[in-house]
């Protein structure tokens, strides 16, 4: 019996359409021309509403954490909404001191949007998926009017497993603290700054987007009484120690001489007249611990790819009133605030 023909996608010069989120014949291509071949892997191949998964080692607890992302562009120097959104939720579990396991996917495509480009965002965030060792096994799709999704939406859950006994938290810094950060600040939001403004710099500044389960657990292996991780993405490294600071109920001292940031970065925020402190990372992380275990943390952090300019810039301090507080170059201090409104939007 002869089957029913079905015209392959156009992946060259296709377009998103309804049809393609309506259930049917068209949303199965979809699917299975683009995402399952992008993402393949054995818990995604069982094709069901839902993976079913191995159990974590006994005596694990499971962690979950969820991101939604809309960065605009969805293609920038050093990464795209695809590898982005794997990034940072593979990232949201690992502060929580779990090891990643899963991830799932849902994706939300304006009528019209290219297939080219859906193609190299889900080929690029299969990619991340598979170099990070942490797969998407179930996903969904929507298609929405044009002129009603600005292109392309993914929003990314992650399941990870945490070890018996270890609890990470912003409420558990202590004076006395150190406070330490695996590398160079406001890359990623530079980078996407002046690829959507068109801003040419001497050298081109790239976005640090990656995975940092692995340094998250090479520096808990070697503090293993450390206080809490952060990523600080939205708002910074202001508001990733404003948020420690409040949870906690201490205060924190940083030395602008010892924060490491890319000479390229310093000279673009100078130029924008932006602070570095204020501008999203997407892969590095804040780390405090206690004062005895600081060396170890550092030279953990330092030891990875992905640590190699770790700093110690500050500590913890007692304080009533929460404050953050920097020392700056000139000797004085000053206040590291919460950002007031929106500095750069759509970044992650």
């Amino acid at each position: 019996m002869k089957t029913a023909y079905v015209r392959p996608l156009d992946l060259r010069h296709g377009t998103v359409d309804l049809s393609h989120g309506g259930g049917g014949r068209a949303m199965v291509q979809l699917i299975a021309d683009v995402f399952a071949k992008a993402l393949d892997n054995e818990w995604l191949r069982q094709g069901d509403d839902g993976a079913v998964l191995p159990a974590p080692a006994p005596g694990e607890r499971l962690v979950m954490a969820t991101d939604a992302h809309v960065v605009s562009p969805l293609f920038f120097p050093g990464g795209d909404i695809g590898s982005l959104s794997v990034h940072g939720t593979i990232n949201d579990v690992a502060m929580m001191g779990a090891r990643p396991l899963y991830l799932s996917a849902s994706f939300i495509l304006e009528e019209g949007f290219p297939l080219a480009d859906l193609l190299r965002i889900v080929t690029s965030m299969g990619e991340a998926a598979r170099a990070a060792g942490v797969p998407v096994v179930t996903g969904d799709t929507k298609v929405v009017e044009k002129g009603h999704g600005d292109g392309l939406y993914i929003s990314t859950t992650g399941l990870g497993a945490l070890p018996a006994g270890r609890r990470l938290s912003g409420a558990a810094a202590r004076p006395g603290d150190a406070v330490l950060v695996s590398g160079t600040l406001g890359d990623h939001g530079m980078a996407i700054l002046a690829h959507r403004e068109h801003l040419a710099f001497e050298s081109e500044i790239r976005s640090d987007s990656a995975a940092l389960h692995t340094l998250a657990a090479d520096v808990l292996a070697a503090a293993p009484d450390l206080r809490l991780l952060r990523d600080p993405t939205r708002g910074g490294l202001s508001a990733t120690l404003n948020e420690i600071a409040q949870q906690s109920a201490v205060g924190i001292v940083i030395d602008e001489a010892a924060i490491p940031v890319d000479p390229q970065v310093a000279a673009a925020c100078e130029f924008l007249g932006l602070d570095p402190l204020h501008v999203a990372n997407e892969g590095k992380l804040v780390a405090v611990c206690p004062p005895a275990q600081s060396d170890a943390a550092l030279a953990a952090l330092r030891a990875h790819p992905l640590g190699a300019r770790a700093a110690r810039i500050g500590e913890v301090i007692a304080d009533d009133h929460r404050f953050v507080q920097m020392k700056t170059a000139l000797g004085g201090r000053r206040m590291v605030d919460w950002l007031a409104g929106e500095q750069l939007p759509r970044i992650c």
